[in-house]
């Protein structure tokens, strides 16, 4: 039987998957590790969302440690990289690759992400990032496109009907001062 560990950047990015894969009796587990989010304060909320939401559809929830550091280091010297850039294809691959390794000493016959979900991410870079974390770890990567069948949808509505905090940049200090600076502008 197919055990589906699902990576979630946030709960407006995951709420509509969950919800879906929820209502299809799939067996599944919503996995937090995000250390690219820049504050403390910033992971607790978007932690907290996540958890709400794996609770309203009845879906187990398992969340590895905060780790800034270990995403600092995996992003030196790709700083100036714009949004789409290394820096994120970096990104990208650390947390896919720690999700694999989690899913496969879990039991886990496969793993997923919505990180590729939202308009700002390229997809493609994403499961570039994931396809070569499955090999690396040995455990199959499902390319469900997310952005399909009406998820976009149900998670508008979702986010309303539950008031889900929906943050305006991924998480990482590079793209909230892109954010920043061109509110400013």
């Amino acid at each position: 039987m197919e055990k589906l560990l699902l990576l979630s950047c946030c709960a407006p990015c995951s709420c509509g998957v969950i919800q879906n894969l929820a209502q299809q009796g799939r067996q599944f587990t919503v996995l937090f590790y995000n250390p690219n989010i820049d504050s403390e304060a910033e992971y607790q909320k978007r932690l907290a969302e996540n958890k709400r939401v794996c609770a309203r559809f009845g879906v187990p929830f398992a969340e590895l440690p905060y780790e800034p550091h270990v995403w600092r280091e995996a992003v030196k010297g790709l700083e100036q990289e714009p949004e789409r850039g290394k820096r994120c294809s970096a990104c990208f691959y650390l947390r896919l690759r720690r999700a694999a390794q989690y899913a496969k000493e879990n039991g886990f016959t496969a793993f997923s992400s919505v990180l590729g979900i939202s308009r700002h991410k390229d997809l493609q870079q994403v499961n570039a990032a994931a396809l070569a974390a499955a090999e690396k770890e040995q455990i199959p990567y499902d390319l469900t496109n997310w952005r399909k069948g009406g998820t976009q949808q149900l998670k508008t509505a979702l986010m309303r009907e539950m008031q889900i905090y929906n943050q305006n940049y991924c998480g990482c200090i590079y793209s909230r001062r892109k954010d920043t600076h061109e509110k400013d502008a």
